[in-house]
């Protein structure tokens, strides 16, 4: 039994053996993106723990982010976002208020609710790890002319709004996991 993981062109040749009727064009783009995607999450991974934080810590202050100032959203309104359970969200949430990276306060227009904000221990930790994403993501791509990361970043887009388009739901949770 092989110990190491195939080449990228191995795998393909070992599909193409089991499957004739495979594109190797295809499967070479969507399998180069899926390692990509599996390799770069380890090192975003990595850079995140150094920093003290976790990838769904991280998730909850992009969106926070995202949300513009002054960084509030409600609950559920991040939680659908992010694909959790209003209970999973709640959980995040309160590990995230025993770190200073978010506060939670009442609504001012509807005295049931909450709402979560951005804190500036939470901004200074975001502004961190995309210090560190950026020159992660410069050393990642240096290969590449400016023409051809522009080109490169066309391609990538016009592909994710076609499985957008396709799978409009697949960005929260979807409704046949639930």
């Amino acid at each position: 039994m092989p110990e190491r993981l195939p080449t990228l062109d191995e795998q393909i040749a070992i599909y193409q053996r089991e499957y004739r009727d495979l594109d190797p064009q295809v499967e070479k783009v969507v399998n180069a993106l899926s390692r990509l995607d599996r390799r770069m999450n380890v090192a975003y991974g990595r850079q995140l723990a150094t920093l003290g934080l976790t990838s769904p810590e991280w998730e909850v202050l992009k969106e926070l982010v995202m949300a513009g100032s002054p960084y509030q959203l409600w609950p559920g309104t991040i939680a659908k976002r992010l694909g959790l359970t209003p209970a999973a969200m709640t959980h995040r949430i309160d590990r995230m208020l025993t770190q200073s990276l978010v506060t939670r306060e009442p609504d001012p227009d509807n005295r049931v609710r909450v709402i979560i904000g951005l804190t500036d221990t939470g901004r200074e930790k975001w502004l961190e790890v995309m210090r560190k994403a950026s020159v992660f993501e410069e050393e990642l791509l240096q290969d590449l002319s400016s023409p051809e990361r522009g080109q490169l970043g066309e391609l990538l887009t016009r592909l994710l709004r076609r499985v957008e388009d396709a799978q409009p739901d697949a960005g929260g949770r979807l409704t046949d996991l639930d």
